[in-house]
């Protein structure tokens, strides 16, 4: 009855990984929370025991003080837990973006390879022997160094570089020295 419609169901895009990191984050939520509650019942705790100590009892004052410094060791484990359970998720989160990049990369490496053969069945196929006995030719002049055609150097001499243009550069690297520093910070 699920199934009204015709549609069918369509596997869940949902990984493991997502739902590892759901949970970390809703544990992340609670602990938030309860630091929450816990910091306004602390600041409570500390009204009542100087209101406690207006009124003369120093001892009981002394034992809300003692729970309230318990409370905040609580405090400080929870925040290491939640800095604990961000970096759990960040982890989690990055090795998913590696395996992504992995997968497409493997991708590209099985097109760039299926383009290569269908390159090699289409040239095997295309030429004829008169090409192919070409295309050997080409290939033995370019081994035996023929047809190479380079550039002639030229015979003048390079002019010098005057004294003042060689220390210009120099000055024009301190004086934006300061700029890339303030960019920096």
């Amino acid at each position: 009855m699920g199934n009204v419609f015709g549609r069918k169901s369509s596997p869940s895009r949902v990984t493991e990984q997502d739902k590892a990191i759901l949970q970390l984050k809703q544990q992340r939520d609670k602990l938030k929370q309860y630091q929450k509650r816990i910091t306004l019942q602390l600041e409570k705790e500390r009204l009542l025991a100087k209101q406690l100590l207006k009124d003369g009892r120093k001892e009981k004052a002394l034992l809300l003080l003692k729970k309230k410094r318990y409370q905040d060791q609580l405090l400080d484990k929870t925040e290491n837990q939640i800095s604990n359970l961000e970096r759990m998720v960040q982890d989690i989160e990055f090795m998913q973006i590696e395996m992504k990049v992995i997968e497409g990369l493997e991708v590209g490496n099985y097109c760039l390879e299926s383009m290569h053969q269908q390159i090699d069945d289409i040239l095997a196929g295309a030429l004829t022997q008169e090409d192919h006995d070409a295309v050997l030719a080409e290939l033995e002049a370019i081994t035996q160094g023929e047809d190479v055609a380079l550039p002639e150097v030229p015979s003048e001499s390079i002019p010098e570089v005057p004294e003042a243009a060689k220390a210009e550069p120099e000055r024009r690297e301190t004086k934006n020295k300061p700029d890339r520093e303030m960019l920096a910070a």
